[in-house]
């Protein structure tokens, strides 16, 4: 029998009409524990590597939202105290090995995610200083976007312009319309520029390889299409930004013909494929990915996204496919993270039950979370490389356990589509 990249599901589904109980006291302890056994780890080993992916900045991001959770406020204190030991020793590092341009100015790898979470913080704890620092650190970063060809991967999400938008936008999400953004950087107008670059780029290597959509773009020599390093993220990004649509019709015209051509070329299963040449070459059905990184569970946030901008249904009826997939295929081996795990394709989920209301969709991600606590996923699913972090390990985990207990505001981290910019 070939190995599946999940665990087949077994579990009953939703039943027509039928009530939906989340147990919050049993949910809450279990965040608890979980923090707790992060929190035992993170004392006594701080990882400078890997930013807010799997290093320990992005655990200090899980107690900062941890922290903003009201049943966890008798405990604020503690993680933020927490979350600014971890951020002391990655800026410390930072300071005294001062990285190359491309480790600065990554979001998910690099210095920008950590000048994001410092400023984080610094709203959770009133530290107007460390705000201002981090926001200055961050937004001095902008101009090196502008440039066409910065270096592989200029536009993806990791290191590139989506990643630096996504940056953004948390941040100005954070901060609200304070007048200090306005006075220190025309922001609007600099995402606007940094959208058009990106949109330059994309139509530029899509003449050069004659593809399908008007935009494409490649790291490392691959035509990703998913989430992580791919062109889904990177409609997103742009579409993030309302404002942008509006003003920019000719390109607002081709980010929407490359997000139709993206529901082209959904799978009968509701899947995606990885990247382009898999288009004429699939994988066999215990290779597909359905993951965050790469597949449906990825691809979803953006076709939320244009349902919400353009309210089409096709936008939504392709999510729904999307969820179909994700709740046949989605119990991933893999791990219980939020980038090829289960919380992460749990997220899914609570995508849906907020576009919808359907609360079929939050039957199953209250079931991905369950799953998560059988023998036979604590027997047989793989022990991440990096265990307690934000996207392969528990850190992520906790974040869609606190999102289980408020759906209405349920968002994967850093990707909101229902923040209007």
């Amino acid at each position: 029998m070939p190995k599946f990249r999940f665990f087949p599901n077994r579990m009953e589904d939703y039943s027509a009409h039928a009530d939906v109980s989340v147990d919050k006291e049993r949910w809450l302890s279990r965040i608890k524990s979980l923090i707790a056994e992060i929190l035992e780890y993170i004392r006594g080993e701080k990882s400078t590597d890997g930013g807010l992916y799997v290093g320990s900045i992005g655990v200090a991001y899980m107690l900062c939202y941890a922290s903003e959770f009201e049943p966890l406020h008798d405990r604020k204190m503690v993680y933020l105290n927490e979350a600014s030991d971890v951020y002391k020793f990655n800026r410390n590092y930072f300071d005294r090995h001062r990285p190359r341009d491309s480790d600065r100015t990554s979001f998910v790898l690099g210095e920008a995610g950590l000048n994001a979470v410092g400023l984080y913080l610094g709203s959770m704890t009133k530290n107007k200083s460390l705000v201002s620092a981090n926001l200055d650190q961050y937004l001095s970063l902008h101009k090196t976007f502008l440039h066409l060809n910065m270096r592989c991967g200029s536009d993806e999400l990791f290191v590139g312009r989506a990643g630096y938008l996504c940056g953004i936008y948390f941040i100005k999400n954070i901060l609200g319309n304070q007048e200090k953004l306005d006075t220190m950087f025309e922001l609007n107008q600099g995402i606007d520029d940094i959208i058009l670059a990106m949109i330059r780029s994309g139509r530029s290597l899509a003449a050069k390889i004659r593809s399908p959509t008007p935009l494409m773009y490649s790291y490392y020599d691959t035509l990703y299409l998913g989430a992580a390093h791919g062109l889904s993220s990177i409609l997103q990004m742009a579409l993030q930004h309302k404002t942008f649509i509006e003003k920019h019709p000719m390109e607002a015209a081709w980010v929407k013909d490359s997000v139709d051509w993206l529901l082209t070329i959904q799978q009968p299963n509701g899947n995606f494929a990885p990247a382009m040449d898999e288009l004429s070459s699939p994988r066999s059905e215990k290779d597909e990915l359905v993951h965050w990184c790469h597949g449906a569970p990825g691809v979803i946030y953006l076709l939320a996204r244009a349902y919400l901008i353009w309210k089409e249904e096709k936008y939504l009826n392709a999510c729904l496919k999307c969820g179909e997939c994700v709740w046949q295929k989605g119990l991933l081996n893999k791990g219980p993270g939020i980038c090829h795990g289960i919380a992460g394709n749990g997220y899914v989920f609570l995508l849906l039950y907020r576009l919808t209301q359907d609360k079929k969709h939050l039957y199953r991600a209250t079931q991905f979370a369950n799953f998560m606590l059988t023998d036979e996923f604590q027997s047989k699913a793989r022990t991440p490389d990096n265990p307690y972090s934000l996207y392969e390990g528990m850190a992520g985990t906790v974040c869609f356990l606190i999102d289980l207990l408020q759906p209405e505001k349920a968002a994967f981290p850093f990707f909101n589509v229902f923040d209007d910019d």
